[in-house]
């Protein structure tokens, strides 16, 4: 079953459009911040979204996290 709740579905990421890093749970420990980055939002193809939010990238789930960067956090199909 394939369940977003209220998670935006953003589709995958465009090139063109402003878009945060999107890293893997154990790459977060090494990640170090540029200096435009950190302004308490993530991007995802140009639109911002606060630290905490989570958004669907295909099946992929992505969490909002400091610095804002986008973090792997499973996937959006949940098992009934």
């Amino acid at each position: 079953m394939f369940d977003t709740g209220s998670r935006d579905q953003v589709g995958a990421p465009d090139p063109e459009l402003k878009t945060s890093p999107i890293l893997d749970d154990e790459d977060r420990a090494d990640y170090s911040p540029e200096a435009e980055e950190g302004d308490g939002f993530c991007y995802f193809n140009g639109t911002a979204y606060a630290l905490g939010d989570y958004v669907c990238s295909g099946n992929e789930l992505l969490h909002c996290e400091n610095h804002g960067v986008w973090v792997r956090e499973g996937n959006c199909y949940k098992e009934d």
